[in-house]
């Protein structure tokens, strides 16, 4: 879809707790700060972030995530945004898809339409995201939107 505004933001990490659901080879994961991540498997996670530059605020995510070895696997993401996107202030839903391997992290997020709310309630609107790597000092996102 094409969109006639781009807004950009420095997305961090403000808070990461990860849950196994499934380890399919029963403890043949590794164990990385504490947290075991099974070498084939499910796990939840809930996450917080916050955005700076065109997009400002805090977000909420859950995300299911598959682990397998040697490929990248799938991640399924649904993301409770709140601050402004160019400006305008409320809040915004987003579903993503994407996938996961060590050291890199692919996803497409898209707005869900009718659970906006304030300035933001007509909101569509897109991200791709691709991340190498940690960084203490967030990364680059860039969304393609519209207000109606």
């Amino acid at each position: 879809m094409s969109y006639s505004k781009t807004a950009n933001a420095t997305l961090t990490m403000a808070g990461w707790e990860e849950t196994v659901k499934e380890d399919i080879d029963k403890g043949e994961g590794e164990t990385k700060n504490g947290v075991y991540y099974p070498k084939r498997g499910v796990t939840i996670s809930e996450a917080s972030f916050t955005y700076s530059g065109d997009i400002e605020g805090e977000s909420r995510v859950l995300y299911l995530i598959t682990y397998k070895p040697d490929d990248a696997a799938p991640v399924l993401a649904v993301e409770r945004f709140t601050g402004t996107i160019g400006g305008r202030q409320g809040s915004c839903v987003m579903t993503s898809t994407g996938t996961q391997s060590p050291g890199d992290v692919r996803g497409h997020a898209e707005v869900v339409a009718g659970l906006g709310t304030g300035d933001l309630a007509t909101l569509r609107g897109e991200i791709d995201l691709h991340i190498e790597g940690m960084s203490e000092d967030g990364y680059p996102v860039s969304m393609s939107y519209d207000v109606d």
